[in-house]
């Protein structure tokens, strides 16, 4: 693990590491935010998943989530959102919803994606293994995420309720199997076995399997991908069948940029502190 930046922020630090994936089979970037706590011992820790288009240091820049952090002694966990570099496949059209920033947090079957895109083995095993022998952190874990990210967030978690404590998604794409960003990705990376899409799918995972962890959701009413490719009411119906611990929040007038995200990252952060305390 190779430190790549390091600035002061809010008493704490605010690094930039990159290391040699073995899951994904090329070096990886991630973020990582340490809050003033950390220097007298082990912390809990929040991981965020971004979205389409964006590597480890958007959430970092634009979220404003540090100074939160900060006071509530939590550490944030930032992964790139795809496997880079040369010899990694991208989408031959450029396409911003495949590819390169588009890695969809899953396991990838088919070629040419197989090779390099296990995010979803990333983000559940190696990175935690590695940031928790190498940083101090207690491995309490809770999970967020944003839009691609967030649907991330919430199949990690509903697969893995034992990895985590809580988790929470701004704008997450709850019913990938059942809109256009989720044909496109999960086609490509799964092939048409629609069984396999459902292994990534937050709707179907939750009732087929109901949920214990609390979760939260926030979704702007302003946004633009609402109705075609996020679906929230997917999940709250289903949350709602299986009794789940859902709060889903529709916030009116905003979209689906970081000025929302930016908005409402205090509440996600307390609310994964209340349940990383326990």
């Amino acid at each position: 693990m190779q430190l790549i930046q390091e600035q002061k922020c809010f008493g704490g630090r605010q690094i930039r590491y990159q290391h040699e994936s073995s899951s994904l089979d090329c070096s990886m970037q991630f973020s990582v935010f340490l809050p003033p706590q950390a220097e007298q011992g082990p912390v809990p820790a929040v991981y965020w998943l971004s979205g389409l288009t964006c590597s480890d240091e958007n959430f970092s820049s634009k979220a404003g989530a540090q100074r939160v952090a900060a006071e509530l002694g939590l550490a944030l966990i930032i992964p790139d959102t795809s496997p880079r570099g040369e010899g990694v496949a991208d989408d031959e059209n450029a396409a911003y919803d495949l590819g390169l920033g588009a890695g969809f947090y899953v396991n990838a079957t088919q070629a040419p994606w197989n090779q390099h895109y296990r995010m979803y083995d990333y983000v559940l095993s190696e990175l935690p293994a590695l940031v928790e022998a190498e940083l101090p952190l207690s491995g309490k874990r809770a999970i967020s995420g944003h839009s691609m990210g967030g649907h991330g967030a919430l199949v990690l978690a509903l697969r893995n309720p034992e990895r985590f404590v809580s988790v929470s998604a701004f704008s997450p794409i709850t019913n990938p199997c059942d809109c256009p960003w989720g044909h496109k990705a999960l086609g490509a990376y799964l092939g048409n076995d629609r069984h396999a899409w459902a292994q990534y799918d937050a709707s179907l995972l939750l009732k087929a399997h109901g949920c214990a962890l609390p979760m939260l959701v926030d979704q702007g009413e302003a946004d633009n991908f609402l109705a075609e490719q996020l679906k929230p009411q997917a999940l709250a119906q289903v949350a709602e069948q299986a009794g789940a611990d859902l709060t889903l929040r529709m916030q009116p007038g905003y979209d689906h940029s970081y000025y929302f995200i930016s908005s409402f990252i205090e509440d996600h952060l307390r609310f994964h502190a209340e349940h990383l305390a326990r």
